[in-house]
């Protein structure tokens, strides 16, 4: 396990969450104690990270957009990201790389968080893309929905505002994938996952946006 994810995620980012959001963890019990799973919810901040990786005691690898590899202000944090044990990945692209970096993770038995809407950013329409479906049905493993609620009024991606809502992860009962891993095969396992998503978070709304039009 990375060495900041036990100093600074454990020792102080995790702890801050909890201190500041007060998060509200329903359904923990639907990710796998062992073995491989991908874990994938909305995603409404740039917190979102952090929240999910609440609901776990289990570490969790991450796809990351490839531009944090490549902040001129912030030169190296790619490198920190790494240390998170994160892997880049670009989005809009077929990028086979990162697929196959994931997909070397969860075939030694770990967790992988995958964010299938791509971007926190509050675009009206934001397609759910197959990555993690695809994960799923190229490996066996279990597909974990999971809804961040109230999420983006801790930290909003459009204005960067800070809030302190009571957060809440809402974590479902896992999908299991059937049959080859083919494009249909993932178009169907996205469906019913995102679904499954909306489901959980019903009760709760919609995010509380400054949407673009």
């Amino acid at each position: 396990m990375p060495l900041l994810y036990d100093t600074l995620g454990r020792g102080v980012l995790f702890p801050l969450h909890r201190a500041l959001w007060r998060p509200v963890i329903e359904g923990a019990e639907h990710i796998p104690t062992t073995g491989p799973a991908v874990i994938a919810p909305n995603h409404e901040s740039l917190l979102d990270p952090f929240f999910l990786a609440l609901a776990t005691r289990r570490h969790l690898h991450y796809m990351a957009k490839v531009e944090l590899w490549e902040l001129k202000l912030l030169p190296g944090f790619g490198h920190v990201m790494e240390s998170f044990a994160a892997f880049p990945v670009r989005r809009g692209e077929s990028d086979g790389g990162a697929i196959d970096a994931a997909l070397d993770v969860l075939r030694e038995g770990h967790l992988v968080g995958v964010f299938p809407q791509g971007t926190c950013l509050p675009y009206r329409e934001r397609r759910w893309r197959k990555g993690a479906a695809r994960l799923a049905l190229e490996t066996g493993c279990p597909l974990v929905p999971v809804a961040l609620v109230n999420t983006e009024q801790a930290l909003q991606p459009r204005t960067r505002k800070l809030g302190l809502p009571q957060v809440r992860i809402i974590v479902g009962e896992p999908l299991l994938p059937e049959g080859p891993a083919t494009p249909e095969a993932a178009e169907l396992l996205t469906a019913r996952l995102e679904a499954a998503v909306a489901a959980l978070r019903m009760p709760y709304g919609a995010p509380h946006h400054a949407w673009f039009d």
